[in-house]
């Protein structure tokens, strides 16, 4: 009887603490697992990026991120075709397979421009900066936390919503409520009134884990549609 009383008393404990728990608080100790000596700020790695997606081929990627120099470079190839984007600072550079001299329609057959090159900058320094890149200007977490159940698992979770100059989709973002890892990402669109359009966006499920710079990062980012549960692709971190 004293075995189950005190089984009890602990769940009590840990849903109080819970209750006491504020969205910011919740917020530094995801970061605190998965950047425990606070290293993202001098982030300077180079990792590797295999995407599988559906009857396509994989794309096998290189990627190097430079936080303290704001310095980005991408090989990507897939099929016969490497591209090659580098980005140090307002300076942009452009390869196709080895050569930065390519035709009008070569760049637009294979999109080829800075503005990709930052896109691709801007989205895995986000997806590999998580939960660390919350703390950015323009994020803005809200005040209270839900506890979510998500293909019938318990989480803690938050939402996130940007100034309109950096991002209008809004975030939700799902934490194991006893080890305080991310498992799951989820985002929607917005309608000219800012609220979410609940058949939209997506959701990626986290799986695995592996350690770069001293950085816990999932190691498998499975994304799927919210309409629908539809497949869309993994990336698989190396």
């Amino acid at each position: 009887m004293h075995k189950y009383l005190f089984v009890i008393l602990i769940i009590a404990s840990l849903f109080s603490c819970e209750k006491d728990l504020t969205s910011q608080q919740l917020l530094e100790k995801t970061i605190a697992y998965h950047d425990p000596n606070n290293l993202w700020n001098s982030f300077n790695s180079d990792f590797h990026v295999t995407m599988e997606t559906p009857d396509s081929p994989n794309r096998e990627s290189d990627i190097t991120i430079n936080i303290p120099e704001s310095a980005f470079y991408m090989k990507a190839v897939r099929d016969t075709t490497m591209i090659e984007y580098k980005i140090k600072g307002n300076n942009c550079n452009i390869a196709l397979n080895g050569n930065s001299h390519f035709t009008e329609e070569e760049a637009k057959a294979n999109n080829l421009s800075c503005d990709r090159a930052k896109m691709y900058k801007n989205y895995y320094s986000f997806l590999y900066g998580l939960p660390m890149k919350l703390k950015d200007p323009g994020t803005h977490i809200a005040n209270t936390f839900e506890r979510k159940s998500f293909k019938g698992k318990e989480y803690l979770v938050l939402k996130v919503t940007y100034d309109e100059s950096v991002g209008e989709d809004i975030w939700y973002v799902y934490i194991n409520p006893e080890t305080y890892a991310m498992e799951i990402y989820q985002f929607f669109k917005t309608d000219v009134n800012g609220n979410e359009i609940e058949t939209s966006g997506e959701y990626i499920l986290l799986s695995g884990e592996t350690v770069i710079n001293g950085i816990k990062m999932p190691k498998n980012r499975a994304w799927f549609y919210n309409k629908d549960d539809l497949y869309l692709g993994t990336d698989i971190l190396k």
